[in-house]
């Protein structure tokens, strides 16, 4: 399994735009063979960053899903919600795999 964890640096000011993205893309990853944990917005205080994580069984599988980019009417859409409304200042991505509790 690889997860994804993914830091943004958001507009404040257009956080419905970004809870819209964040609604469509945790869609795509489900439909698309991921497990979405859910994306972690700002609740007090000024900050500016939200989290995002979401695994995949393999990296190979992750990798399929990033070839959709750019390609696919449905992530092009997407992004569009993030393009326009200008809600996403920065991101960037990390790959982590999970060190679990074991069973006993």
């Amino acid at each position: 399994m690889i997860t994804c964890h993914v830091r943004y640096e958001i507009d404040p000011g257009r956080i419905e735009a970004f809870e819209a993205f964040a609604e469509r893309w945790m869609r795509l990853v489900e439909r698309h063979g991921g497990v979405h944990h859910g994306y972690f917005l700002p609740a007090e205080g000024a900050s500016d960053i939200a989290y995002a994580l979401f695994s995949f069984p393999s990296l190979a599988d992750y990798e399929r899903y990033r070839s959709r980019f750019g390609v696919d009417p449905e992530f092009v859409d997407a992004d569009r919600i993030r393009d326009e409304s200008g809600c996403v200042r920065r991101y960037e991505r990390t790959f982590l795999r999970p060190l679990l509790p074991s069973a006993h």
